[in-house]
C-alpha cells in the first residue's frame, strides 16, 4: 500500500462517513476508492463494509439527543433489521461478483422512488392508522369517529418490522443505498419528525453492518490495512455528517438523499 493509496482510502472513508450519516450511499465513495487501489470487486466490497461500521456508529453518537425516547422503536426494531443483515451477509457471499453488481443499481432506484414519494405514502398510513383506531374505539364506545384521539405516535407495525428486515437484507449485500432504503420505510410507516426518523435509520445501519462484519471476517476476504483507515476515517466523517444532517431543513435532507441515490445508481449502471 503506497501514500497515494492510503490518502485516496482515507478520503474516501472520510466523506463516506458523512455521506452515510446524512442520507446514506457512502459504500459507493469507500468501494470505488478501493478498487482503485487494484483491489478485487469482491474484496472490495466486503473491505467497505468492514471499515464503515464505525462510521455508522460516529453517525449515531452524533444524533443522540434525536435517539431519545425511541428505545422502544429501537428494541422492536433492531432484531428483523439484524436477521437482515445475516441473511445478506450469507447471500453475498454464495452470489458471483457479477451477480451482485448487476442488482444494486435497480435495487436503489427503487428505493429512491420510495423516498421520493415518502410525504404522500406517510400522510395516507397515517391516515389509515388514526381512521382505523377512531373506528374500533367508536364501536366499543358508541361514539361516532373521531372523537377518539388517534394511534399513538411511533408503534411498531408487522410492514415496518418486514420493511427493516428487507432494508437489512439489502443493506448487508451490498451497503450502498441501505440508508436510503431504510430512511424511505420509516419514514413511511412512522409518524415522526424527519431527523429522529434518520437518528433511528443511523443506528439500525449500525446494527445491519455489525451483523455483516462478522460474517465477512470469517471469509479472511479483507483488506486489513485499508479496512482499518476506513474504521478510524468513517467514524470521523459520521460524527460531522449527523451535525450537517441536522441544520439541513426537512425537505432539502430528502431531496438531497434522493439525489444522492440516483447518482449512486447511474454510477453503477455506466460501471
Amino acid at each position: 500500500m503506497g501514500p497515494a493509496d492510503a490518502a485516496l482510502v482515507a478520503g474516501g472513508g472520510l466523506l463516506a462517513g458523512a455521506v452515510n450519516a446524512i442520507a446514506g450511499g457512502g459504500t459507493l465513495i469507500a468501494f470505488p476508492a478501493l478498487l482503485a487501489t487494484g483491489m478485487p470487486a469482491l474484496t472490495a466490497n466486503i473491505t467497505s463494509s468492514v471499515g464503515l461500521v464505525t462510521g455508522y456508529a460516529g453517525g449515531a453518537l452524533g444524533y443522540r439527543r434525536e435517539l431519545r425516547g425511541q428505545t422502544g422503536r429501537l428494541k422492536a426494531l433492531a432484531p428483523p433489521a439484524m436477521l437482515g443483515g445475516l441473511i445478506g451477509a450469507i447471500v453475498l457471499l454464495l452470489t458471483p461478483s457479477d451477480g451482485f453488481k448487476s442488482a444494486v443499481p435497480f435495487l436503489v432506484l427503487a428505493a429512491c422512488l420510495l423516498l421520493a414519494v415518502q410525504s404522500r405514502l406517510a400522510a395516507m398510513v397515517a391516515r389509515r392508522r388514526a381512521a382505523t383506531v377512531a373506528a374500533a374505539a367508536a364501536a366499543q364506545s358508541g361514539t361516532e369517529p373521531g372523537t377518539e384521539p388517534g394511534p399513538p405516535e411511533g408503534a411498531i407495525t408487522w410492514p415496518t418490522r418486514i420493511g427493516v428486515f428487507v432494508a437489512g437484507a439489502y443493506g448487508s449485500y451490498f451497503g450502498a443505498g441501505l440508508g436510503v432504503l431504510l430512511l424511505g420505510v420509516l419514514g413511511i410507516l412512522l409518524v415522526d419528525e424527519l431527523q429522529r426518523t434518520n437518528a433511528l435509520k443511523t443506528l439500525l445501519s449500525f446494527g445491519v453492518n455489525s451483523i455483516g462484519v462478522m460474517v465477512f471476517l470469517v471469509t479472511a476476504q479483507v483488506s486489513w490495512a485499508f479496512a482499518g483507515i476506513l474504521v478510524v476515517t468513517s467514524a470521523c466523517g459520521g460524527v460531522l455528517g449527523a451535525r450537517v444532517a441536522r441544520l439541513l431543513p426537512a425537505n432539502v435532507l430528502r431531496t438531497a438523499v434522493v439525489v444522492l441515490g440516483v447518482v449512486v445508481a447511474v454510477v453503477l449502471l455506466v460501471r
